[in-house]
């Protein structure tokens, strides 16, 4: 039976950024449907899929959104981020100079997104270690002079992939727990929670094409 809108606490937009050819739609499509094809096309324009998990006792709806990496796509920035409260900034380990583009989107996602957006730069295609040009250590030292979360995983193996979704949705709901202490009132508490289920759902449909299996 397909969910309702009602049938989960909170929806979370989460975007994944990062260079061409990185492995963002195969991590997607991992995680979103444990599928993984070897001959995935470049992303046209956006697409996104979702998947309900549990955090705190609360269902969560993940909202993953995915665009190509590619300056022409640029236009769609604003309304990509907007609404986000999470991102992925996945490279390739085995090209270097998809690691040297981190820092450019992560300064573009602190142009768009909102000062409260929860980062996790994600390392990707461990299976292919013994071609390796991005030294862990080198990752990580960028992460936590950033402050921001850091792990690595091989969508082709599903090796850290659904933990690496899991962590960034914990992590964005303790910034949303947070705020909720903050604001003691319950009303503004009550508030929080349907906030960030609009969020998520201020979709542009010029953007692209959403997932068949999605958000039902």
């Amino acid at each position: 039976m397909a969910q309702s809108q009602e049938d989960y606490d909170y929806l979370f937009k989460i975007v994944l950024i990062g260079d061409s050819a990185v492995g963002k739609s195969n991590l997607l499509s991992r995680f979103a449907k444990n599928e993984f094809s070897l001959e995935t096309k470049p992303t046209l324009g956006v697409e996104f899929a979702c998947r309900t998990i549990v955090a705190d006792n609360k269902l969560i709806k993940a909202q993953i959104w995915d665009t190509a990496g590619q300056e022409r796509y640029k236009a769609i920035t604003s309304a990509y981020y907007r609404g986000a409260v999470g991102a992925l900034l996945v490279y390739d380990i085995t090209r270097m100079a998809s690691f040297e583009s981190v820092g450019r989107w992560l300064s573009e996602l602190k142009d768009h997104a909102s000062q409260d957006l929860v980062v996790m730069l994600v390392g990707n295609k461990t299976d292919l270690h013994n071609l390796r040009a991005v030294s862990t250590q080198m990752a990580k030292e960028f992460a936590d002079a950033h402050k921001i979360h850091f792990t690595e995983t091989s969508a082709l193996d599903n090796k850290n992939v659904e933990s690496s979704f899991q962590q960034l949705i914990d992590n964005i709901y303790q910034v949303l727990q947070k705020k909720a202490v903050n604001n003691s009132d319950s009303s503004t508490k009550d508030q929080l929670s349907v906030d960030y289920k609009l969020k998520a759902n201020q979709k542009d449909k010029t953007l692209g094409k959403k997932d068949d299996t999605c958000c039902n």
